[in-house]
């Protein structure tokens, strides 16, 4: 059920190790980060390959700043172009004087991104150090994140939800079936999409390779978080089965789901409203019966029981979705920015 790119084998042929010397074309500057403590960091840029189809010369000097995008997880985030090729990407700043933890989950998150190829998850160009850290290349995506879309235009279509929902757990599945990742941190702002229609999941900032497929650290946005992530139990690719179904909710709706109401929680009561008190559900009548059952399956508060990514590309809302005809570049044109 894993869809990837259909250049993937080309892709592995023709990759190289590129090295920091003046017969090559580095992935990595020749300005390197000083002082012990980044030597890790130093060593896995100049360890990471990537194919010649995406070989540039990262300097900071040959990208040319177009526009503030917004904040990302843990940096800032900015549209530029690389001057030799015209190619626009957008450019995450990460800083890294930070913790001996938070350095390791940056070099994890540059390893995942560069290991990665689906067409489901952004693309990785490369990284180069900087003054401000450490820059990060990616795909940029023009039309934005789905929490921007729909609050400035309101519910997305249910066929276009229908879309989204392949993609993203096309993209998890991907994620744990070949690299055994959880993303640990999708919501709307982390799922975007592009002019051509193409829908892909972003940012790995807090994710982490399973350790006997369960991890156990706590990390992500609270407000998308499972009961047994919120109370601290160990937890697997399941819970971020959870966050799927919020996110869907919230785009089928229009607003965040807890609670039913509507009314305003603290951040306290939203994690206790989570834990205690029932999962939320579609409001009967309004949405297909088939599209209100897949939601409930990812809500099921027994993680037990709650399906995989995998099981979940069988439910009869997928299949149906995946068969459906849907023009998903024009309504991505359409939409205002």
């Amino acid at each position: 059920m894993i869809e990837q790119s259909g250049n993937r084998s080309l892709k592995k042929k023709r990759n190289v190790k590129l090295s920091l010397n003046s017969n090559s074309s580095p992935l990595v500057s020749q300005q390197s980060l000083t002082g012990p403590q980044e030597d890790g960091l130093t060593q896995s840029l100049k360890d990471l390959e990537i194919g010649l189809e995406f070989r540039l010369d990262l300097k900071a000097e040959d990208l040319l700043p177009l526009k503030e995008v917004g904040a990302g997880n843990g940096g800032t985030v900015t549209q530029v172009m690389h001057v030799t090729t015209k190619t626009v990407m957008a450019k995450k700043i990460i800083h890294i004087d930070v913790n001996p933890t938070v350095r390791k989950q940056i070099q994890r998150e540059l390893q995942v991104l560069h290991d990665c190829n689906s067409r489901y998850i952004v693309s990785f160009y490369g990284a180069f150090p900087s003054d401000s850290g450490i820059s990060m290349c990616m795909e940029y995506m023009d039309v934005g994140s789905l929490d921007n879309i729909y609050k400035k235009n309101g519910p997305v279509p249910l066929d276009i939800i229908g879309k989204i929902t392949i993609a993203v757990l096309e993209g998890l599945n991907y994620l744990y079936e070949s690299h055994r990742i959880i993303h640990r941190d999708v919501k709307p702002s982390n799922i975007l999409v592009n002019s051509k229609g193409q829908i892909k999941i972003c940012d790995f900032g807090v994710s982490g390779k399973l350790i006997n497929s369960i991890a156990d650290t706590f990390v992500g946005t609270s407000n998308y978080m499972s009961p047994e992530r919120i109370q601290g139990a160990s937890y697997s690719v399941r819970s971020d089965v959870w966050s799927v179904g919020i996110t869907l909710m919230e785009l089928a709706m229009g607003r965040f789901p807890f609670p039913p109401d509507g009314s305003q929680l603290t951040v306290l009561e939203l994690l206790q409203h989570i834990v205690h008190e029932p999962a939320p559900k579609l409001p009967q009548g309004q949405f297909p019966e088939d599209f209100s059952d897949f939601i409930n399956q990812c809500l099921l508060k027994d993680v037990k029981i709650r399906p995989a990514p995998n099981d979940l590309l069988k439910h009869p809302y997928v299949k149906a979705s995946a068969e459906a005809n849907v023009d998903v570049e024009a309504w991505a044109k359409s939409i205002r920015r």
